[in-house]
């Protein structure tokens, strides 16, 4: 094995290699069993043919395509442990040159690890960790759990009033033409929910049960539809009915209805204990989002082309898995809201180098402080992961191939190195 770096631009390395004859012959060979059988030879039954039979028939490159296929990994691997880079991207095969009997050499391009210069990661300023919760929480709590295990009332003489739900028939225009999707029938509306357009709900408010309603309103410049942008539009609405909510009073019998508990003490308390678990979790992510951020933005570093466009590659690749298990197809959706797979890769840059970035601060921040995952923390993670596999500790931790326990291992110090950032931060 030979290799080369022949260029180091912007954190890609073109790298040549080149396979000698002894290892180029065992991929041809690889090749010859994995094709024989294709190939028919007078005098030989099928698949049994000699290679040089197959070859003086068919000519002397016909094992090499796959021959280069069997060959590439094994020679890419040992020319990045004889260059010693740190490669972060899948190779891509730029040129596959001299392919003979004799051997290949071949041309890659591929992403190194960017160096990295961090800024000032300590000291990044962020609220309290523990959290308060106030009667007004438990309060605004409580009405929620009202408002869901709420009557609702028929109120066929009274005027519509904010919180009520009207059933309606709608249908609406744009210069006098009606529009595509600006039509239902039977449709409840919440009024105060601020589902419709600013301003529609507004106009039902104090309309009666039969009443007719010309409803107009703007639409908003940011508006999905681009064809209704900043567009005046009337709805003419049929009003069907109305319904009041009655709440049900707070009691200890609504706490036995709605909870466990026999007393609304007691199903206040629960209320507390889990807004305030709610709370502390999301005092911890938001300090844990403002270090990342603040470490981010004071670190330096180039990155290249190849790695952006492979992180691009993977976020694509999550969202239409996201996208099909939903039922539609990306490609749907693209066509549905009039993009198409090169604007929506273009989306997807910012949170793409956020990644990356991140990525490449957590492990320069592990290497500055000499953050490692002990044994202990090894085996409680590998246990997590055993555990949702339903597997044995001891069978699943046996089975790790390197490159899951690297994987593994990379998580517990990612943790522990924002742990640390957390811990470094100066609370409010």
């Amino acid at each position: 094995m030979t290799a080369k770096i022949v260029k180091n631009e912007k954190n890609t390395v073109t790298m040549e290699f080149s396979i000698p004859k002894e290892e180029f012959q065992d991929a041809i060979n690889q090749s010859y069993k994995k094709n024989k059988n294709y190939f028919t030879v007078q005098g030989f039954r099928k698949g049994k043919a000699p290679r040089k039979v197959i070859e003086a028939h068919y000519g002397k490159g016909v094992f090499l395509e796959d021959a280069i296929e069997f060959a590439f990994p094994p020679a890419y691997r040992a020319a990045v442990e004889e260059t010693k880079i740190d490669a972060v991207t899948r190779p891509d095969l730029e040129k596959v040159d001299e392919v003979s009997e004799d051997g290949a050499t071949f041309i890659v391009k591929v992403g190194v690890r960017p160096e990295v210069t961090l800024g000032e990661y300590k000291g990044t300023e962020i609220d309290g960790l523990e959290p308060v919760i106030s009667d007004e929480d438990i309060d605004a709590k409580l009405k929620e759990m009202q408002n869901q295990n709420a009557r609702m009332i028929d109120s066929d003489e009274a005027p519509a009033k904010d919180g009520d739900t009207v059933n309606i028939d709608y249908e609406g225009f744009v210069d006098g033409e009606a529009f595509d999707g600006g039509k239902d029938t039977g449709y409840s509306l919440e009024l105060g929910s601020h589902t419709f357009i600013p301003g529609f709900e507004e106009q039902l408010v104090g309309a009666k049960v039969g009443d007719d309603v010309e409803v107009k309103v703007t639409f908003p410049e940011e508006y999905h539809a681009e064809e209704l942008k900043g567009k005046e539009a009337v709805f003419k609405v049929k009003v069907n009915g109305v319904q009041t909510k009655e709440l049900p009073e707070l009691d200890d019998e609504f706490a036995k209805d709605v909870s466990e508990f026999d007393t609304l003490d007691e199903l206040k308390k629960d209320v507390s204990e889990k807004l305030e678990k709610e709370k502390r979790q999301q005092l911890r992510y938001d300090a844990e989002n403002k270090v990342m951020e603040k470490a981010i933005e004071t670190a330096e570093m180039e990155i290249s082309d190849l790695m952006m466009e492979e992180e691009i590659d993977r976020s694509v690749e999550q969202m239409e898995q996201q996208m099909q298990g939903q039922g539609i197809s990306l490609d749907d959706y693209l066509k549905y809201t009039g993009s198409d797979r090169e604007k929506f890769r273009e989306t997807m840059r910012p949170e793409a180098e956020r990644n990356i970035k991140a990525e490449m601060v957590l492990s320069a921040i592990a290497e500055a402080e000499k953050i490692e995952a002990t044994e202990e923390e090894m085996d409680a993670e590998i246990k997590t992961y055993a555990d949702a596999f339903q597997h044995e500790f001891e069978s699943y931790k046996e089975k790790l191939d390197d490159r899951m326990r690297g994987y593994i291992e990379a998580g517990v110090k990612r943790k522990k190195t924002v742990d640390f950032l957390v811990d470094a931060a100066e609370q409010k």
